[in-house]
């Protein structure tokens, strides 16, 4: 009985703990799902814009520091045209690059969404982390959303804001 009581309680305890060193929940190969290489390049208006992060906030001083989970929400919205994602750019705070989510062009069908998920483990971007996003959408087209939704829970305690980018060029 104590040998089968023991051998539960170890694989609760295997499924149980988190995955140690993911920095996205989203895997690479979901955006070759959504390559657009072969796009008109030359019909099309380019934009790019800015959108802060908070993978990190402080928490009772400058001292400590709240790890969050980030969700970064890349939203078409036009209800007629596809747009094209040229770059996800993340930085952190120091203005260093950490990663580029995407190397070829993705599309977004109309009133499409896609994400980006850091995961609260990851603090690489400490608290002053954000995104730069290259984009190209049909002339007259709506310009294309960026949100950032931090999140964090502990106990009973929930944590959550938001960020909205910004078109810079």
């Amino acid at each position: 009985m104590n040998l089968k009581l023991l051998s539960l309680l170890g694989l609760l305890l295997i499924f149980s703990c988190k995955e140690k060193g993911s920095v996205s929940s989203i895997h690479p190969e979901n955006w070759t799902k959504r390559s657009a290489r072969n796009i008109e390049k030359d019909s099309l208006e380019y934009g790019k814009s800015y959108l802060s992060i908070y993978s990190q906030i402080y928490s009772i001083s400058e001292h400590r520091t709240h790890g969050l989970t980030a969700m970064v929400s890349m939203r078409n919205t036009s209800d007629r045209d596809t747009i094209y994602l040229l770059r996800a750019e993340y930085y952190d705070t120091h203005g260093n690059s950490i990663r580029n989510y995407f190397e070829d062009p993705i599309f977004l069908a109309p009133m499409e969404t896609t994400e980006i998920i850091i995961d609260e483990i990851d603090v690489t971007g400490g608290t002053g982390s954000n995104f730069l996003f290259e984009w190209k959408i049909p002339y007259n087209s709506p310009e294309p959303l960026f949100e950032g939704i931090m999140n964090s829970t502990m106990g009973q305690q929930g944590l959550s804001f938001t960020t909205q980018g910004v078109r810079i060029e």
